[in-house]
């Protein structure tokens, strides 16, 4: 295979229009053209001159690569740029630095080693590529002495995977928690303001466009899976894949858990969590009820967050606008000026932490948590007493309980103190063989004082 190659690091130099010593130009290859590599296209082109005095360099677009040329786009770029095949953008021997924003695993992952192979430096917004074959790439940048940027694979446009990597690399990250999926945030907040059912809340997502045609990845917790595996590897400085993520979606939450979790001062989200646990990296993403007082439990609609604990600097909150095309090209393009400002001072930025080594992955089962449980049961003498012995008999205790209904309609509704998720699960496993109980309606993990 011929690959033009680029040789990292060698300055360019030059003036700007204002006479100050500036680059004369670097140019621009994007794999992509959608909503994200439209608006990179549109910021480029808007903030020209601010980005060129805090870059050092004119920045250039010389080659566009789209599925197709027959498509009218509203971009500031030349028809005649436009390609539809994505090698000649990596093989342009005016392309320095490659942006890709066509996702998937390919040909994304082949473009990027190429293009990295190459000398060519990559920013990439590509959560499930980083979150399965990161190392790969990661381990070629290194290889070829150049940057592979991804601020924009993991909530949009709020920074996080700098301070991370950066700011707090001196810090012992104790937990990272965030709301990192706009579509399922705003299910959530739409059943929790307005009574409804989680398919009435998943079509008017779907009506404002806040979903994919498929969903599946959103509400099953596959997209924020792969988010934390990103964060998880960072923050813990090891190799975590989406595989070692415990996965589970939305589509079981109903109108009454959120109810009962008001009723109980709590707020339904899903959640992505990460932590050491005894040098192990437990990750998770699951629904989980969180007290109301908590930053999280007031994050509304599409929006993100992600709550950091860390030894040092106690807690911090990064929030704002987790996609969508402006916010995340930003991202894209901050990646860009940093890798820039590299290139002319014949510099690398800060190589990516992570998979340094292989994590040890805490399985799911030797987590802990507290538990919300929702159960129907008969209206009849002895149920509590039956129901409390199964719950001793499996090491769990509870921290509160009450009854609901009576007859057909008899509930209990209990939180637990904080158990082991095994021994809880072996324990609704046991509730289900009762007599007296007659469905375990829901259970949910609580996030409380106990964490």
């Amino acid at each position: 295979m011929s690959v033009s190659r680029i040789a990292p690091g060698s300055p360019i130099r030059g003036r700007s229009r204002k006479g100050s010593e500036l680059g004369e130009e670097i140019g621009i290859g994007l794999l992509g053209c959608g909503i994200v590599g439209s608006a990179v296209t549109r910021i480029l082109a808007a903030n020209a001159d601010e980005i060129t005095e805090r870059s050092g360099a004119h920045l250039t677009i010389k080659r566009v690569a789209v599925r197709s040329l027959a498509k009218e786009r509203d971009v500031p770029v030349p028809r005649d740029l436009f390609t539809n095949d994505p090698n000649e953008v990596v093989d342009d021997p005016d392309v320095r630095i490659v942006i890709e924003v066509m996702g998937g695993i390919e040909p994304a992952r082949s473009l990027i080693l190429k293009a990295l192979t190459s000398g060519r430096s990559v920013v990439t917004a590509n959560k499930e590529l980083l979150a399965t074959l990161g190392k790969e790439l990661f381990d070629e940048a290194e290889r070829a002495g150049v940057d592979l940027a991804f601020e924009a694979a993991v909530a949009g446009g709020i920074p996080i995977i700098k301070p991370l990597k950066e700011s707090l690399a001196g810090e012992r990250i104790r937990r990272v928690m965030g709301i990192i999926n706009g579509t399922t945030n705003f299910i959530l907040t739409r059943m929790s303001t307005e009574g409804i059912e989680f398919d009435q809340a998943l079509a008017e997502a779907k009506r404002l466009g806040y979903t994919e045609l498929d969903p599946t990845a959103d509400i099953e917790g596959f997209d924020p899976a792969a988010k934390m595996s990103i964060l998880a590897s960072i923050c813990f400085n090891a190799r975590v894949v989406a595989g070692d993520v415990y996965r589970e979606g939305i589509t079981h939450v109903s109108a009454r858990d959120i109810a009962f979790a008001h009723r109980l001062g709590y707020e339904v989200k899903l959640l992505g969590i990460a932590e050491m646990v005894d040098g192990q990296a437990a990750v998770r993403v699951h629904p989980a009820m969180i007290p109301l007082a908590h930053p999280l439990a007031s994050v509304r609609d599409n929006l993100n967050a992600v709550f950091v604990e860390g030894v040092n600097v106690g807690e911090l909150m990064f929030y704002g606008q987790g996609a969508g095309g402006p916010p995340t090209a930003t991202a894209v393009v901050g990646d860009v000026v940093d890798i820039v400002r590299n290139l002319t001072t014949g510099s690398r930025g800060v190589g990516c932490t992570c998979y340094h080594a292989n994590a040890r992955i805490r399985h799911m089962d030797e987590t802990s948590s507290q538990y919300y449980i929702l159960l129907e049961v008969d209206d009849r003498p002895g149920v509590l007493a039956r129901v409390a012995q199964t719950f001793a008999d499996h090491g769990v205790s509870i921290r509160s309980m009450w009854q609901e209904g009576f007859a057909d309609e008899a509930r209990l509704v209990m939180v637990t103190h904080r158990a082991l998720e095994r021994n809880f699960q072996a324990l609704l496993g046991a509730l289900r063989g009762l007599d007296v109980v007659e469905e375990v309606a829901s259970s949910m993990r609580v996030i409380t004082d106990e964490e």
